[in-house]
């Protein structure tokens, strides 16, 4: 669970209301990344990878199962530190004509981000999903890991225009005498 929007992976309710925080920013990701970039250039190390190597290598191992063509065209949402990127070898709020197509979109915690974005963070929800359905062919896939939304919440956050094909095994913990999971990743496909 990310240490902004704390609540419990299981706390009842129709969704989450998540409490503004600094994450939601574009000025903290702008200073994250900057300070990222000079690390790289000094020392020429990539940074953190968000919820893991093994989140990372989730993802790649799916598409491998699915025989996804090497030469599709894919979106890494928000990008990050680019990691995941640089293993498979635009603002997405707005995106521009050029911007669209895709077979694959892959966020790894930019959705939990925007979620936590101090100025209205429910519209930008909806317009991210109308963002992406802009920019993901029909039939294309969305793959997407999560520490702050449960499988069931992101089913009905993007119950408009997608379909929910797997849940991808994330670890598990016991706290309390309770099972749950710290991280959700779904895969959906973009309805015709």
């Amino acid at each position: 669970m990310s240490d902004a929007g704390e609540r419990p992976r299981d706390s009842p309710g129709p969704g989450p209301e998540f409490g503004p925080s600094a994450l939601g920013t574009k000025e903290h990701w702008d200073a994250a990344y900057e300070s990222e970039l000079q690390i790289f250039q000094e020392s020429g190390d990539a940074g953190e990878i968000w919820f893991g190597e093994e989140s990372m290598i989730r993802l790649i191992r799916w598409m491998e199962k699915q025989k996804i063509p090497l030469d599709s065209s894919v979106l890494d949402i928000g990008t990050g530190n680019g990691v995941l990127l640089v293993e498979l070898v635009k603002d997405f709020l707005t995106p521009s004509a050029e911007l669209s197509g895709f077979q694959i979109c892959i966020d790894k915690g930019t959705f939990d981000a925007i979620s936590l974005n101090p100025d209205n963070a429910a519209e930008k929800r909806k317009q991210y999903v109308k963002s992406l359905c802009t920019v993901l062919k029909m039939e294309g896939f969305f793959l997407i890991t999560s520490c702050n939304w449960t499988k069931e919440e992101l089913l009905n956050e993007f119950k408009e225009g997608f379909e929910i094909l797997e849940e991808l095994p994330t670890p598990k913990f016991c706290f309390g005498g309770r099972i749950g999971n710290s991280v959700t990743a779904l895969v959906f496909q973009r309805k015709k």
